[in-house]
């Protein structure tokens, strides 16, 4: 008698989506395979990545209609939105867009990682002193000249 393992269900887009409704997370569609995932005024935008995985885009704090991303300036930490405008990260804001991340992760399926369970992170880092760093032809006195003959 040979005992067989049943196959394991991977869930599809659709399903996956489906199942953020028990989390109390609002969604709606999106064209090209995407859907918008928002809760307690945070959201973050879900892509179907095919067979039946998932790519989360950055979650982030909803301002108005669009989601505000976490900006860090060394000194606070901010809420940038695609259009430009910037507000001040709050400690409520970063508590819930840490629980949102958790319970979408949990949600879809996904596993969560430890770096990321420790806290809210961000994709910018835009320091006082580094404003200009990556910019260039660059104008600072130490920068060599070209010599003109």
């Amino acid at each position: 008698m040979f005992f067989r393992r049943p196959t394991p269900h991977i869930p599809t887009f659709d399903e996956r989506i489906a199942n953020l409704k028990e989390f109390k997370f609002e969604t709606s569609r999106e064209s090209g395979g995407k859907a918008r995932v928002t809760r307690a005024g945070c959201g973050a935008i879900v892509e179907d990545a095919g067979n039946g995985a998932v790519k989360i885009g950055k979650a982030g704090v909803l301002i108005g209609n669009e989601i505000g991303m976490l900006v860090s300036r060394g000194y606070q930490m901010f809420l940038r939105t695609p259009s430009g405008k910037e507000v001040p990260a709050l400690a409520a804001h970063l508590h819930r867009l840490h629980d949102f991340d958790e319970d979408l992760r949990e949600g879809l399926g996904l596993t969560s990682l430890y770096n990321l369970s420790l806290g809210t992170t961000s994709d910018e880092h835009l320091y006082d002193r580094l404003e200009d760093r990556d910019e260039g032809p660059h104008k600072h006195p130490w920068d060599k000249k070209s010599a003109s003959v």
